[in-house]
This record gives C-alpha cells, structure tokens and sequence, in this order.
C-alpha cells in the first residue's frame, strides 16, 4: 500500500508537470499572430492540441491509475485512464493508457490464458489515495504473496455494481468483462450490432468503444469526429461524462431530432402520426410532392414585353422543364437549367418576331442583337415571377410545412393524421426536414461568388495599403535593369493574399462543434443507442451523417417501444448494406439483481414463451414488492419519503399522463424533459428511463403501461423495486408479494 500510494503521488506530480507545460504552451501561443498563414495555422493547431491535452488531463485526474500488471518475464506496468511519461530523454512511460495493447492482459488474462502475468492488481482509490489493493494470482508457480491476493476474482466488478449511484453513468475502464473487451476493440469499418438486454452495459461498452476508436484512429477521427446519438435530453446528460473521464473530448452527443440544424422540435404528434411521418415512403411521397411544385401554366401565361407580349405555354414550359430534370440534380439546382431554357425560348420567340423578314430570308437580327434581347429577358421581373411560379425556390421548412397543410401522394387516413397548418417542429418532422433537404439541395453558386468578389476587394485593398507603404521601394526597383520589379510584384502579390488572410477570422471550434452546426458533415464513425426505435425515415438521416457506413448500433428488439421503430437489425440494415454487418449479443446483467429480472422477465414472456432474459450474475435477497392502494400520489410521496436511500438514486417510473401530478406531490423531485438525475428523487415517464439505472425504483400503475415500457421501467433497479397501483395488476405481475410480505422474507 505505501509504495503504490509513493507511485501515485509521483504520478499526480507528473500530471500537475504536464497541465502547467500544456497550459504554458497555450498562453504562450495565443499572442502570436504570425507573418504568414502558415505561422497563424500552425499556432492554431499547437493551441488546440494543447487545449485537449489539459481537458484530457483535468477530466481524467480521477481514479487516474487503476491497475497494474506484473509479467513473468519482469515487465511492470501500471494501467490508467489516460497514458503519461516521464520527463526523461527516453520518455518511459509511468502509466499505460488502458485501450493500449499492452494493456489488454488486464482484461482478458485468466488462469488458464494467463497471457505472460504472474499477477494482475487492481488499485482503489479515493481521490490521490490508494485506499485498497485486490491482487489476482495467475501464476501459480509465483510463492510472493503481498497479504492482498482475493480468491474471488469478481470482487472489484461486484463491489462496483453494488455502489450506490450517482445519477451519471461512470466509465467500467477498471472492470471491462473479456466478452465487452472484444466488442470495444472491434474494428471500425463497418456496421457492427451490439444487442443485449437490459443491464448488460451495451450502452457503456459503446461509450468506450468510441474512446477506443479515437485512441487508435485518433487522425482520422479527430478530424472527422464521432457521433453518439441517444434517445432522449435525459439519456445525454446521464452518459455526458463517461468519454471526458476517459480524456476524450471529440465526440458530438445528440438526440435524433437535434440533427437538423437551426430547428429545434418543440411540438408533438400522436403516436399515430409519428409512425406514419417515420416510414420509409415519405422519403416518395416527399419527392412526388417536389415534382408537383414544378407545375405547368393553365393555359398560358402572358408577360408584357415592350415589343410585344411574351407566351409560356404548356408545351414550352414542358420541354424546359423535362430539360431541368435531366440534369438528375436537386429540385433548386436544376432551376437554373430550367430558368435558362425558358430565357432562351423567350428570346427565340422574340427573335422571330421581329427580325422575321418578310420576305422569306433568314433572321435580320445578328448574334449581338439576339444576345440583347436575351440580356434584357433575363433581368425582366416579369419573367422573373412567371419562372418562380413554375418552378419555386424552396427551403425544407417552406416545402415540409406545405406537405403537412395538405399531405399528398398518401392515402386519405394517413393524410388526415399527419395533417397540421400550425404549431412547432416534431421529432418526427426532423427526418422529413432532412429528406427535403437532400430534395431541394442548395445553391450557393450566388454565395460563392459574392464571397469571392469579397475577398478580391479584400486583396485589393491590402495591395493598396502596400503599395502606400512600399510605393518608393518598388518604384526603386522598376527604375533597374533587371528582374527584381517581378519578384517584388510577386512577393507584394502573395503578401496582399497573406495581409487579406489576417482579417479572416480563424475558425477555432473543434470538429465535433462544427459538426454540430453543418448538416451536411460526414462523420467518421457514429454510435446510436436504443437502435431499435429509430424510424425509417431516421434511418435515411443518419446514414448520410455517415456515408462510409463505419457505425455501432446498440439496443435490444424486446423493448421496442415506438411504434414507427424498424425493431428487427435486418430491416434497419438491408437498405444499406445489405448483410454486410456483423451482430454480437452480451448475455450477461451486470445491473438487475435476479430478485427483479426474474419478476420483469415475466412481461416479455407471457407473450412470447421462448423469451430468455439475460443472466444476472448478483443476488440481493430483496424482492419486489406491490400495494395496491385508493390514493396514488400520497401513497408515492409516503413510499418515496420511507425509501429514498441515504445514498444512491431514487427514479419514480410512472405513465407520462400521470407524471405532472406525482412532481407536484415531491416538490424536491427531478422531473421535466431533462431532469437533474444527480438529485436524489426524480419522476420520469418510461421512455425517458431508457437506459438509465437506479438503486431503487418504484413503478406507478403499470396497467397504464404498455408491455415494452413496461419491461423497461422494471429493469432499471440496482437493488430495490416497488410497485403501486390503484387498477389490478397485469397478469405478469399478479403473483409479486405485498410490500409486507416482501419485507417479512427479507
């Protein structure tokens, strides 16, 4: 215990030498502006890298060293969250960064694959102090004995799983199970599933599998940066801290509907109507709809013009537009094809008109003379407005806000449900924003070129202030007889680039904040939890948020719970990649004790006999309980009052119809879209408890549940469950003991 607590306090004074060399480095490097663009980048990467180093070292400053591994051989490593070397000109490391490979025998070694170590030690800390050892012998033949070796090698992992929690999801770098290792190093290219029932840290295993990936792909995906989406604001905040523990900062956490950028989704729809905007034929009905906006004059429009009127029939407004949909381009950028098509028809109307000779012989009128008209039909506002009433400039907002007042191309109930001439944006409205953005695409040739003649005038004008301030030199050098007036123009031409540059603003966010606000940005690899609720238009978004395809799915297709989720991996996959995607299942709940699962396993199986919950490797000895009483919220705030843990977390689980009510009653309770999970009591409805966990959960009247919100509110125990209700129980429960018979076999 005394020299690993000597190590530690070598190491934390090598991590407090490190922190004041980066923070140095970035003081030091901010004033510097540089004599060239060069100079200025280079100062911006060194200050980036260097921000991220102290964030890496402040936020992984706790429980920064957690193992070590002796090796037969004589080889002595420490493992850590985060790697560090000594100040020395070999640069020894002092602790190896856990996703290293030389570190993996902390996670995969066993007494008959030993992996090279005679000993394996986990280290507990408290702060910088090492308050216990828990050594595992793997060599037999090593007789050394410390006084810490443990004969149960699950001790640390089972201590662990019963500490009380926090109300944020801490990282498992110390207690990584062998089956989690393998998932978290896979390789990055390609989809791969990570499915598994509740409490089998599916979610976790993901969370350091994107730590993973940026550790040994860190050029890749720093640059490109990861996506994490989660399924609701609660969720986000629950697992916001595990990639900054584990010094990773690069990564953009969402919602779904935050993907669309400045939209923010603050209505709702029906479950009826969500499910019919999340499938995969309003992606049709969507295109169908852009097609109809490109419409043809009835019968004719008519355009005053100083020699006579101008027509656009049918037939001409016809063949240009089949001229503009041959381009194979997006709605708003074919329009330039269609707009010039109907110019040029207009000015071989005009053309014909007069110039005609009456005679019979060619035109009278001269390319120049035709080259006028057509100047002038052009920037005529006439045929300006003919051609944005026959094929509109749109945006995603205006085109999906005109598909929801009158929804077309879909059957007339479908078109009844989703219809809606008022109110905010809906999660289930994002997708549709992002399907018609791809519809419509961009022109920014017209931004393009204003930001190209801006920066012109910006280099003309440094190539004034110059040539005020260098003038007498370079009339010096004009007046001899040889070359240097052309090097001197080209060293003020590229000096006049260089002085524009300077006022440019350097773009100082990091990718996963530019990200964030470019809708069109390609991710290196994206991680989505609770895969199987995604819709298929969802589907259609997030995979041009990734267009190589390098992704982690996770969820479980038993608590499917939206009813527009695809639910099966073939389903979400096939489009896209066919059966090119490699599924793996961990079968092991490391958070329900088998008291609970035992009880939640019930739901899924009274539907499904074949059902196999996942393997709860703790016991507690409580079982659940339920009592069925005349006064739901006092009986809640009287069970929340008697309950509520000294430490740990507290979550009443109720229908979202009945949530408002019980908040009222605990007015110290989290509760709201995003609630404050490290407060001790929080009210949650069921699909804001996915993937959340507590030490004690009560369920308020699951009758009003449906099966899969069901079996999700149960699962999300660590010790205690509960049940209150005022309607009969669902059969799957009906056999849970009263709170006082459970109480009498504890």
């Amino acid at each position: 215990m005394r020299r690993e607590q000597e190590f530690m306090d070598l190491l934390y004074e090598r991590l407090a030498e490190m922190r004041t060399g980066a923070a140095t480095t970035v003081s030091e490097a901010l004033p510097r502006d540089g004599n060239n663009a060069q100079a200025r980048l280079e100062r911006d990467v060194l200050v980036a890298e260097q921000s991220g180093l102290l964030a890496a070292f402040d936020a992984g400053e706790h429980g920064l060293c957690f193992g070590r591994l002796l090796f037969r051989d004589g080889r002595d490593h420490h493992i850590g969250r985060i790697g560090i070397r000594r100040d020395d000109p070999e640069r020894t490391p002092l602790v190896i960064d856990w996703r290293a490979e030389v570190a993996r025998p902390f996670y995969l070694a066993t007494g008959h694959t030993p992996m090279g170590l005679r000993r394996r030690r986990h280290l507990t800390t408290d702060g910088r102090h090492v308050t216990a050892l828990h050594d595992e012998i793997l060599d037999l033949a090593d007789a050394v004995r410390t006084g810490h070796e443990g004969s149960d090698a699950d001790a640390v992992l089972l201590a662990a799983l019963d500490a009380a929690r926090s109300g944020r999801m801490h990282d498992i770098v110390q207690t990584i199970q062998a089956e989690q290792d393998a998932i978290i190093r896979a390789p990055h290219d390609g989809v791969l599933v990570v499915e598994g029932g509740p409490g089998t840290g599916k979610t976790v295993v993901a969370l350091h599998r994107a730590a993973y990936l940026l550790y040994a792909h860190r050029e890749q995906l720093a640059r490109r940066a990861v996506l994490i989406v989660g399924p609701n604001p609660a969720f986000l905040s629950y697992i916001g801290e595990v990639l900054p523990a584990l010094g990773e900062t690069g990564v953009l956490l969402a919602t779904p509907d935050e993907l669309f950028p400045g939209v923010t989704a603050t209505g709702t729809d029906t479950a009826e109507a969500a499910e019919i905007k999340g499938r995969a034929a309003m992606a049709d009905a969507l295109a169908d709809f852009i097609r109809d906006r490109q419409t043809l004059p009835d019968p004719v429009i008519v355009i005053d013009h100083e020699d006579g009127e101008l027509r656009l029939d049918a037939d001409l407004v016809r063949a240009a537009r089949r001229h503009a949909r041959a381009a194979g381009l997006p709605h708003n950028l074919a329009r330039p094809h269609f707009a010039f098509h109907v110019i040029d028809a207009l000015t071989a109307q005009l053309t014909e008109r007069i110039g005609a000779d009456p005679y019979g012989g060619p035109n009278l009128l001269g390319p120049d003379d035709i080259a006028q008209l057509g100047k002038a039909i052009a920037v005529s506002p006439e045929v300006h407005r003919a051609i944005e009433e026959l094929w509109p400039a749109l945006t995603p907002q205006q085109l999906v806000a005109d598909f929801l007042a009158e929804p077309g191309h879909l059957p007339d109930t479908d078109a009844d449900t989703i219809r809606r001439t008022s109110g905010g944006w809906t999660p289930a409205d994002i997708p549709l924003l992002d399907e018609a953005a791809e519809l419509l695409g961009e022109d920014d040739s017209a931004a393009r070129a204003a930001a190209e003649a801006q920066r012109q005038e910006e280099i003309a004008y440094a190539q004034g202030v110059l040539d005020l301030t260098y003038g007498s030199r370079t009339q010096e050098f004009e007046d001899r007889d040889d070359d240097d007036s052309e090097v001197l123009a080209a060293h003020d031409l590229v000096d006049a680039e260089a002085l524009a540059d300077r006022q440019e603003e350097a773009d100082h966010r990091s990718a996963a904040e530019r990200a964030a606000a470019d809708r069109t940005w390609a991710f290196g690899h994206v991680i989505v939890d609770e895969a199987q609720e995604l819709s298929a238009m969802a589907w259609r978004l997030l995979m041009r948020r990734c267009p190589i395809r390098s992704m982690t799915l996770v969820g479980d297709p038993a608590q499917t719970a939206e009813p527009g989720g695809c639910g099966s991996w073939e389903s979400i996959l096939a489009p896209y990649v066919g059966d090119r995607w490699h599924h793996v299942r961990l079968g092991v709940n490391y958070r329900t004790p088998t008291e609970i699962m035992d009880v939640a396993a019930r739901v899924p199986r009274s539907a499904d006999p074949s059902f196999a919950a996942p393997r709860s490797i703790r016991s507690t000895g409580v079982r659940p309980w339920a009592r069925c009483t005349d006064d739901l919220v006092r009986a809640v705030a009287e069970t929340v009052a008697r309950e509520t843990p000294g430490e740990g977390r507290l979550a009443v689980i109720a229908p979202d119809s009945r949530c408002a009510a019980l908040s009222a009653a605990l007015p110290d309770a989290a509760a709201g879209p995003a609630p404050d999970l490290t407060r001790p009591v929080v009210v949650l409805g069921p699909r804001q408890a996915k993937g959340l966990e507590f030490d004690t959960v009560i369920v308020v009247e699951p009758a009003e549940f449906g099966a899969s919100d069901l079996y999700v509110a149960l699962t999300r125990a660590t010790q205690r469950l509960g049940v209150l209700h005022t309607e009969p129980l669902p059969a799957a429960l009906a056999e849970l003991p009263t709170e006082a018979a459970a109480a009498t076999v504890r």
